[in-house]
């Protein structure tokens, strides 16, 4: 795809974006938009990141160290999401090179990252997967064991414990309702000094971001509707 059309894509879904939270300003006002880089080429980020655009996920832990290493040179201020699930063997990776981690379900995983992070790097931004169908296939915590987990989590050094994460069915807004109700009760029960910056509600994608911000989505995951179909690699 060339450069003129991703950025097109990508000033289209801002204004959808806009659009929808000038409907629902009482939920939430501002919304930040992660760029799903998966297969995507350095090219097609470049292209992306030339429209003022900083925020970029990734699937694959390897495949998006390795953009980010290519890029960090003519474009260190890029930020990084991890968005995809994290194998043990793979966290220090995770803990060297992402500023952010949609995807810890497990205090194992956050643990590692803690004990990984370098103490020269700031605090990771870490969300807590929910698995918000109680889908035996899918990961994520259950809405029941949530309270928990964001507990331990809080407690961990050198991770800074931001908010929730779902990747629910396909145009599920019972989901999203679901996700809005359960943050805002854990915000309710937190203690004050993790509650402070509890902050985030990353859910929604291309087909079902407009129905995710609705429901108070303050970050949202696009990259169909950015980059175009996906190819199988990069």
């Amino acid at each position: 795809m060339n450069d003129d059309t991703i950025q097109n894509n990508l000033q289209t879904v801002l204004a959808m974006m806009n659009d929808a939270a000038s409907q629902y300003p009482y939920i939430n006002s501002s919304v930040t938009l992660i760029a799903v880089s998966k297969h995507q080429t350095v090219a097609n980020i470049q292209s992306a990141a030339s429209a003022a655009h900083i925020h970029f996920g990734e699937n694959y832990v390897q495949e998006g160290v390795n953009k980010i290493v290519s890029l960090k040179k003519d474009l260190p201020h890029l930020i990084w999401h991890m968005i995809g699930p994290i194998q043990s063997n793979k966290t220090r990776l995770v803990a060297e090179y992402f500023d952010w981690v949609h995807t810890v379900d497990r205090i194992k995983t956050a643990q590692r990252l803690s004990e990984q992070r370098p103490n020269h790097s700031l605090n990771m931004n870490v969300l807590v997967q929910i698995n918000i169908d109680s889908e035996p296939s899918k990961s994520g915590v259950l809405t029941k064991d949530a309270s928990a987990l964001i507990l331990a989590i809080a407690q961990l050094p050198r991770l800074k414990l931001r908010g929730l994460m779902c990747i629910p069915e396909k145009n599920s807004a019972l989901a999203f309702e679901r996700m809005a109700t359960l943050y805002q009760e854990l915000r309710k029960r937190l203690p004050s000094n993790i509650a402070e910056s509890f902050d985030v509600l990353s859910m929604g994608m291309s087909q079902d971001f407009m129905s995710a911000i609705a429901y108070g989505a303050t970050h949202i995951r696009v990259g169909t509707a950015i980059f175009g179909t996906r190819p199988a690699k990069y």
